[in-house]
């Protein structure tokens, strides 16, 4: 959970900094089968902390390669990882949103990158995650005025996988799916994951290629046998993990 109240969940380097800890311990935790990230009632992530970066230089954020590490860990984090938000989404917080898996979000909930009204760009990956989920047309209106579009709306346009009216239920519900994908095959999820993740990266043929290559490569786990055992003798399995 996402917990600076008084700076309404602003992201910083030492935020990340713990964040990017906690996800390694989770993804190296053979107990954890998925993650949920959230933030409070009212600010899921209300953009980055203005305050660490109004006074830095060209110099100072070329030779830290500043807000890298805003983004390098989570597209490397193996376990799936739900994001539900509710409240405002903003900025960095709307890139952090991006990053996850699954998105879950209140009806009122609110995303943009009004990173052009402080006289900058998006620079954890917004320009590229947004414009991947909504299309070229709607990401450069957003990214070039600033505005902000609702939690109905990233339903509709397939920015977050379901929509709530009601708070708590969004979190509620992002903890059942967790815990549905936590009941499957590690190994599955994990490949299942990895593939649909590919499909960001790769062309159409070759993306088809590595599925398959993956496809395969699950007929030498123990779970394969196990999975298809049990729908054949209409049993529950019992996952090894392996």
């Amino acid at each position: 959970t996402l917990n600076r109240p008084r700076a309404l969940n602003a992201l910083s380097t030492g935020l990340f900094r713990e964040l990017n800890d906690a996800l390694r311990q989770l993804d190296n935790d053979k107990g954890t089968g998925a993650i949920v990230l959230t933030g409070g009632e009212k600010n899921f992530a209300a953009g980055a902390d203005i305050k660490e970066m109004q006074d830095l230089s060209f110099s100072d954020v070329f030779k830290t390669n500043f807000i890298a590490s805003w983004s390098s860990t989570i597209p490397g984090v193996r376990t799936p990882l739900i994001a539900a938000v509710n409240g405002h989404a903003l900025g960095g917080g709307c890139e952090l949103a991006l990053m996850a898996d699954i998105i879950y979000c209140s009806a009122t909930a609110s995303f943009g990158q009004p990173e052009i009204k402080l006289g900058i760009i998006p620079g954890a990956g917004g320009s590229q995650r947004l414009t991947r989920a909504i299309g070229k047309s709607r990401a450069m209106e957003i990214i070039l005025t600033g505005k902000t579009f609702s939690g109905v709306e990233a339903g509709r346009w397939g920015v977050a996988a379901r929509v709530f009216d009601d708070n708590a239920k969004c979190l509620e519900e992002a903890m059942n799916t967790a815990e549905k994908i936590a009941g499957m095959s590690s190994v599955a999820v994990k490949a299942a994951k990895e593939v649909v993740d590919k499909s960001q990266d790769l062309p159409l043929r070759d993306g088809v290629e590595y599925e398959r290559k993956m496809f395969h490569s699950l007929f030498g786990s123990r779970d394969q046998k196990i999975g298809m055992t049990a729908f054949a003798a209409k049993k529950k399995p019992e996952w090894s993990n392996e």
